[in-house]
């Protein structure tokens, strides 16, 4: 059964109706990446790791997160695993007064890799280097680039983002000690890095501001611009990039150029910077008016397209018209959201769906994901798109009096298209928010949904596939059912029943310590066509003791670890980059503990392409302690 979106949103919350997912006839997967029930997927000397994409060719990217504070140089004789449950993460500053410290790191990984099958190796950017080399008290060795890998195409191309490298300008001013100002000349640029590790960047046509006041045409402010690169297909790639600014942006970019020459003023540069960090609110005062884009790969050179915003913006607006692109297929259809005036009213503007056909004179048309109900959805967006023309995405709306996210799919080569919402878990529509992020050509879709149904806490989330030809209106599983014992955890004991594997630890006082393993699919990210999925787990880790400075406290070359009132070690989840392949031999597990239902998956910062999707785009800087 499949209803159609208008028909979706009047259905209220149902209650929760025995055992989600089903593995009937969906197949059995394996996770590929662990190894004695560890999940190998992030980079040594970070926090977490996220699995973005996958090509034909079992070549993957992802990206790292959260450098340690802690190297092997402060504790004496050495530590028991720099990759397990470390404290948390520096505090997140944003001042032009703090050395720039990157905190985000792409990796590729393969089923074939020279490091070993599908470990993440560091892919450095713009001349970034790799977190594990990083030491906080060498200067020289801090890297200041942030860099994302979000699409990997079939060649092994692979697409993206990254910064530009930190600056700085001699420091003058009545704060005793301080040596410098720091800025960057862009906080985001897209990029390409092929195969053979040519690196190519793809500047947006709005970089730089002019002084609109008479007589002023020759003061300008290197802005630095915004754009990114999400996904590619052969020599297509398609993102998003600046193309002027907003009102309010040009308004305090001309303040820094006026200031310029006046009593106690900051450097240009530095002015420019402070007004790109994000104020109080979280939001930046240098805001970019931003277009979906397409880059034409060519031999030499680089040809790009700006695609066509969803409405034609008044000459007196104030607004700041934002449009992306998200996906693309072979046939250069782009998918993403734009601004647009549902039905061409203004009442009702918004954010929407959309998608842009590609012409024979390779110009794009733009075409609404048309919304059936204007006054109950919020917004909606498309994150893929396949080569049969089949679009996924999901609408916002409010389902039982609470804002949820509904996962859908549209066929835009239909002769009549509509927007399809799938059920998910049950036999009618639920109010469990989904979201899809890819789909393949076989109309394979795999994203994320949530698993429980309380009304006023986060929910905890897993990673799903929706098979739509499978059966008479799709198949829709949770992966976790779908995965073998081993994957999840499990192994046999004596009896021959499955339990969970114990994890062992010894402590500051040489006390061997055993925690439960547990390994929870939370979100699928990638999807290829012989069915190899990649995205993020959880894996269960111990908690370490931290100080009053959120250091670990280490005694005897080892940490102390938190423990209950039994005496047994604390633990929490990271996220991890996940890989899942069909199972040839394997069975679905039906074993089930205490531990089986998932956990509150809230994703940290802006991790990935999904997190940094509004605009204005929030970039992480950390201080250097």
């Amino acid at each position: 059964m499949k209803l159609q979106l208008e028909k979706a949103l009047s259905l209220v919350a149902v209650g929760v109706i025995g055992v989600l997912g089903s593995a009937h006839a969906a197949p059995v997967y394996e996770i590929k990446n662990l190894q004695d029930y560890d999940l190998k997927g992030n980079l040594e000397g970070t926090r977490n790791g996220y699995a973005m994409g996958v090509n034909s060719a079992n070549e993957m990217v992802g990206i790292s997160k959260g450098r340690k504070k802690l190297s092997t140089e402060d504790v004496e004789g050495g530590l028991i695993d720099p990759d397990d449950g470390i404290a948390d993460e520096e505090k997140i500053t944003y001042s032009i007064l703090s050395p720039i410290v990157a905190n985000n790191f792409p990796f590729s990984a393969a089923a074939n890799g020279a490091a070993g099958a599908w470990l993440p190796t560091f892919e450095s950017v713009n001349g970034s280097t790799d977190p594990k080399d990083t030491d906080p008290s060498v200067p020289e060795s801090i890297n200041s680039i942030d860099a994302y890998f979000y699409g990997i195409g079939e060649d092994g191309t692979k697409v993206g983002s990254m910064t530009a490298p930190e600056k700085k300008v001699t420091y003058v001013g009545t704060i005793t000690d301080q040596k410098y100002w720091y800025y960057r000349d862009f906080e985001l640029r897209a990029v390409v890095k092929k195969a053979d590790g040519t690196e190519i960047a793809l500047p947006p046509p709005y970089v730089e501001y002019t002084s609109t006041k008479a007589g002023e045409t020759n003061k300008k402010a290197y802005l630095g611009g915004s754009s990114s690169a999400s996904a590619i297909n052969g020599e297509r790639v398609t993102g998003y990039a600046s193309t002027g600014l907003s009102k309010f942006g040009a308004e305090r970019a001309q303040a820094c150029l006026d200031s310029v020459g006046t009593e106690n003023a900051l450097p240009l540069d530095i002015c420019i910077q402070q007004e790109q960090y994000p104020n109080a609110s979280g939001s930046r005062n240098i805001q970019y008016q931003t277009r979906a884009y397409v880059w034409q790969l060519g031999a030499e050179t680089v040809t790009g397209t700006e695609l066509p915003l969803g409405l034609t913006p008044p000459s007196d607006s104030n607004f700041t018209y934002v449009a992306q692109g998200l996906g693309i297929n072979a046939d250069g259809t782009v998918v993403g959201r734009s601004h647009v005036n549902r039905n061409d009213n203004g009442d009702y503007f918004r954010m929407d769906a959309a998608y842009w056909t590609r012409k024979e004179d390779g110009s794009y048309q733009y075409n609404w994901v048309p919304v059936v109900n204007v006054d109950e959805v919020q917004s909606s967006i498309a994150y893929g798109i396949n080569d049969n023309g089949i679009l996924v995405g999901s609408y916002r709306s409010y389902i039982g009096g609470y804002p949820r996210d509904k996962f859908f799919y549209f066929d835009t080569k239909a002769a009549t298209p509509a927007v399809v919402v799938p059920n998910d878990f049950y036999p009618v529509a639920s109010d469990l928010s989904s979201r899809p992020r890819d789909i393949n050509n076989l109309d394979q879709v795999v994203g994320y949904i949530e698993t429980t149904h309380d009304k006023e806490k986060p929910r905890p989330k897993a990673g799903f596939l929706f098979d739509k030809n499978a059966k008479e209106g799709g198949e829709f599983s949770n992966l976790n059912n779908l995965l073998t014992c081993e994957s999840k955890g499990f192994e046999k004991a004596a009896n021959g029943n499955w339990q969970r594997h114990k994890v062992e630890v010894v402590d500051a006082t040489g006390k061997t310590l055993t925690y439960n393993s547990d390994i929870q699919i939370v979100e699928a990210n990638s999807i290829n066509e012989a069915g190899v999925i990649v995205g993020t787990a959880f894996i269960r880790k111990p908690v370490y003791k931290v100080d009053d400075k959120g250091l670990p406290v280490v005694e005897n070359g080892k940490y102390v670890f938190e423990l209950d009132g039994n005496g047994n070690p604390v633990t929490s989840y990271l996220p991890r980059a996940v890989v899942l392949e069909p199972s040839a031999t394997g069975t679905a597990c039906t074993a089930v503990d205490e531990n089986t239902g998932g956990e509150k998956y809230e994703r940290q910062g802006a991790a990935t392409l999904f997190g940094l999707l509004l605009l204005p785009l929030v970039w992480l800087r950390r201080r250097v302690n």
